[in-house]
């Protein structure tokens, strides 16, 4: 069990990231910035998306791609059956064998399952850290089964478990670490950036050319530019992606974790649709109801989406502190004692404005459908 502090020489760190969610890979920009700055020796490994589907890697230098292990989604919606009968199990269990985990220190993994459990199985020391790790304590839980916490605990396990949360509802839980190359700019009216890429693509539009008054800038993987009246659709592109968050008026996205987050910490107003039939995305969505820091749909919804562009509603701002370089020296440390991450913790929630370290009690009647405010059915 990681616990004594490593001292004496550079500790090397190979670190996992699940490639399938953009959030993953944004965490992990973020944390090869601050591992760089500390000229930290860090391999990469991504798994779960192809390696032609990946963009702005330049950050990661020689870093490995293996196939692992990945969700199937259509139309909003997660395919279990789909999911079950797509992935190769095999290969899975060749690679974790063939992975050589001999001279690292420390294995960190962001839900990257290759990594933790070649890890594991060799003895090695394993950090999970990011949001799904939250779902140990007592964070606000929605459409959950056997399956779905099974899969938050041992798709990718750790000797030390690291979340990542918009409350502290743990003492070992971080602010969300969010990673932001541009500032928020001058603000155009009217301007929407809309982020569904688990949604069929044709409906959404279908359901947003009804708003001419408003322009949605719309990324989503295999789109073209292309401009079709108050329609603007983009492919995937992280400069591109920004400039628009950049200058946007609100956004419309899925209940992902690190999205959400970094409209929080712009100020943008934002509503969003969580995938059906994913615990971790209803219970974004429930978490963010709660707090009040978002507007929330469980589908597509003309009304719904009327009701928020024309209410002008405000859009809290939450600062966050630098938890990236902050994580980075943490771990580069190397004394990994619960004692110490909440002490971590501690120093990082100070620096959340408002102040979000004190959560909602969460009673056992919540654990389900939304129904306070901020929620729309």
């Amino acid at each position: 069990m990681p616990g004594a502090p490593l001292v004496g020489r550079l500790m090397r760190i190979l670190y996992g990231v699940q490639a399938t969610g953009n959030g993953h890979l944004s965490r992990a920009r973020a944390m090869a910035t601050a591992f760089a700055a500390r000229g930290a020796d860090v391999h990469y490994l991504f798994s779960g998306r192809e390696p032609s589907q990946l963009f702005a890697m330049q950050d990661f230098h020689d870093y490995r791609v293996h196939r692992g292990l990945s969700f199937v989604s259509e139309a909003g919606c997660v395919r279990y059956r789909k999911t079950l009968l797509s992935n190769h199990y095999l290969r899975f269990l060749q690679d974790v064998r063939a992975l050589d985990v001999a001279h690292y220190d420390v294995i960190l993994t962001d839900f990257e399952p290759i990594t933790a459990w070649a890890g594991r199985l060799r003895g090695k020391p394993v950090i999970s850290f990011g949001h799904q790790p939250a779902f140990d304590y007592a964070v606000p839980v929605a459409d959950t089964n056997l399956a779905s916490e099974l899969v938050m605990r041992w798709f990718a396990p750790g000797q030390v478990r690291i979340g990542l949360h918009w409350a502290r509802y743990s003492p070992l839980i971080l602010p969300p670490l969010i990673h932001l190359s541009v500032q928020e700019g001058v603000r155009r009216a009217g301007k929407i950036l809309v982020y569904l890429p688990f949604e069929d693509i044709a409906t959404v539009q279908s359901l947003l050319k009804h708003f001419p008054a408003f322009d949605f800038h719309l990324y989503a993987p295999g789109l073209k530019a292309e401009d079709r009246g108050n329609l603007h659709l983009r492919p995937t592109s992280l400069s591109g992606f920004q400039a628009d968050l950049r200058d946007c008026e609100g956004v419309i996205c899925g209940a992902g974790f690190e999205l959400a987050s970094e409209c929080l910490a712009l100020g943008k107003r934002l509503l969003v649709k969580p995938q059906l039939r994913q615990m971790e995305q209803a219970s974004n969505a429930l978490a963010l109801a709660e707090l009040r820091l978002a507007t929330c749909m469980p589908r597509l919804s003309h009304e719904v989406v009327e009701t928020w562009l024309a209410s002008n509603a405000f859009a809290p701002r939450v600062r966050y502190p630098d938890v990236a370089s902050s994580l980075a020296d943490w771990l580069l440390a190397g004394d990994y004692a619960n004692e110490s991450l909440a002490r971590l913790g501690d120093d990082l929630w100070r620096g959340v404005t408002p102040d979000c370290a004190v959560p909602l009690r969460v009673r056992p009647a919540q654990r389900g459908a939304p129904s306070g405010a901020g929620w729309a059915a």
